[in-house]
């Protein structure tokens, strides 16, 4: 019988924010935000164990002060699957998942539905989660990615704009009616050997102009496999956010 897949969750938390800055060190209800995050992290029954990878010695002191675990990364580092990568070097694991630092209301149960999809599927390096859009504003979000699946749930396209276009339904308001939309879920499972590779890929070209990494994976040829997932959750991108999601901890 083969080992049961050593699976490792890591939070990236970057000092940096610009329309938040320190982030990561933000202050909900009684709790820094990326306690919040790696609390729900440590959760998930399929992670065998959670670091935050950050780029700064304040988090690093943060989080060991609330007994979790930290690795420092260097500030130069493009990208949050990049800072995975550099752990994934130095921890030993089969999987690696990129759990945003930015979620506090991430559930444990939709980590667990990203690593089942690639536990799953022998031919994905990669997997995901995606939500059905429910509210038509969404559709027209630059903010709420959107993403195209192929029948066997993986992703076709990654998109701001709305795809696809629904060419037969004029008034654009009720095209939510006439076809499933899905919104990306930016959580990202990978198998450790091809995320070692993933700083290596060349930046592609759709990456640049959407500013999504993962286009980068689907431009090279690879497969992302996605999960549907009926979980919610709210990044903290803003201090109307902070408010909002503190409503919401409250209630949980």
């Amino acid at each position: 019988m083969l080992d049961k897949p050593r699976v490792i969750g890591v939070i990236p938390a970057r000092y940096g924010s610009m329309r938040l800055p320190a982030k990561p060190l933000v202050k909900l209800l009684d709790k820094p935000l990326v306690q919040w995050v790696y609390e729900r992290a440590t959760k998930a029954s399929l992670l065998n164990k959670v670091i935050v990878a950050t780029d700064d010695e304040r988090i690093q002191k943060v989080v060991n002060e609330f007994g979790g675990e930290a690795v420092l990364t260097s500030v130069e580092i493009p990208s949050g699957s990049d800072r995975v990568a550099i752990v994934a070097a130095q921890v030993e694991g089969d999987i690696f998942v990129n759990i945003q630092g930015d979620e506090p209301l991430i559930s444990p149960e939709m980590i667990d539905e990203a690593v089942t999809v690639l536990l799953n599927s022998s031919d994905i390096e990669v997997a995901t989660l995606a939500k059905q859009i429910e509210n038509a504003d969404d559709l027209f979000d630059p903010n709420v990615v959107k993403v195209v699946l192929d029948g066997k749930l993986n992703a076709i396209y990654f998109s701001r704009s709305t795809i696809p276009f629904v060419r037969d339904e004029p008034d654009c308001k009720n095209w939510i009616k006439r076809h499933k939309f899905y919104k990306h879920i930016g959580i990202y499972v990978y198998r450790r050997n091809f995320l070692l590779n993933y700083p290596s890929l060349p930046k592609s070209k759709l990456e640049e102009v959407e500013k999504l990494e993962q286009l980068r994976i689907l431009e090279a040829g690879y497969k992302i496999g996605v999960g549907i997932t009926n979980y919610e959750s709210i990044p903290v991108d803003t201090q109307a956010d902070i408010k909002k999601v503190e409503k919401l901890l409250r209630i949980k």
